[in-house]
């Protein structure tokens, strides 16, 4: 669920403690889910488009260039202090414990007939407040809805260049901005039900502890810095599509 890590490019002579650096980042957007979106982005925008456009989105947004490019803009909004305390929340083993329930997922194949039976027995209330809160505080919604968006916006560039249209990127925002609330709210019920599912056998209290860690500063900043990096890294991918 959560959204995993990024590369940097090692900078020259000063390698030592530039790379130590490089390896936390890269580790903590592994683990906070932030490398699953450069993972997820081509093949996104791949779907549905005609075979010279994929090749074309497959080489403008590269899972390991989209990474680098992500990764360099958190680095310059993110402490090195705060990254080492957002590695130490991530590798802890309260944060394995929920890895390792939302890998399960995959696995089981159960999330289908669970989104079935949210529909005729709801949560407790309780139960959804924790997932909410953890759903904050990790800003998955928020990165998904961030992903979906700019990946259609991206198609929708492509679709009028193809009729010899074209927008700069301020137009195609405005012209975009629609899709954002039902995108938003797909993807929080997307990620609710996998929540609910993911943790169905771990108790409310640690479930609160769990949300606990994510609200706490360094992972609040890492994350935050990667929602406002992403538009920016799409939108400088795009203007290498023309």
């Amino acid at each position: 669920m959560r959204l995993s890590h990024l590369l940097l490019a090692a900078l020259l002579a000063l390698a030592g403690p530039v790379r130590a650096a490089d390896n936390t980042l890269e580790r903590v957007l592994e683990l906070s889910g932030v490398k699953l979106l450069c993972e997820q982005t081509a093949p996104l925008l791949q779907r549905g488009m005609q075979a010279e456009q994929q090749k074309a989105l497959g080489q403008a947004f590269a899972a390991a260039p989209l990474c680098r490019d992500l990764a360099a803009k958190v680095a310059k909004q993110v402490k090195r202090e705060q990254l080492d305390a957002a590695l130490k929340l991530l590798d802890s083993p309260l944060a394995r414990h929920f890895t390792a329930a939302e890998r399960a997922v995959g696995e089981d194949g159960g999330l289908p007939a669970y989104r079935q039976q949210l529909q005729e027995r709801p949560p407790l209330g309780k139960r959804l407040e924790l997932v909410q809160r953890l759903d904050k505080a990790a800003h998955t919604t928020e990165l998904a809805t961030l992903l979906r968006y700019e990946v259609g916006k991206t198609q929708a560039l492509l679709a009028l260049r193809a009729r010899g249209g074209d927008l700069d990127e301020k137009s195609l925002a405005e012209q975009t901005a629609a899709q954002l609330p039902p995108l938003r709210e797909s993807s929080a019920k997307g990620i609710e039900a996998f929540m609910l599912y993911a943790y169905r056998q771990t108790p409310s209290e640690q479930l609160a502890e769990y949300a606990a860690l994510y609200e706490q500063a360094p992972l609040r900043a890492v994350l935050e810095a990667s929602a406002q990096a992403l538009p920016e890294v799409f939108a400088a991918r795009r203007a290498k599509l023309k």
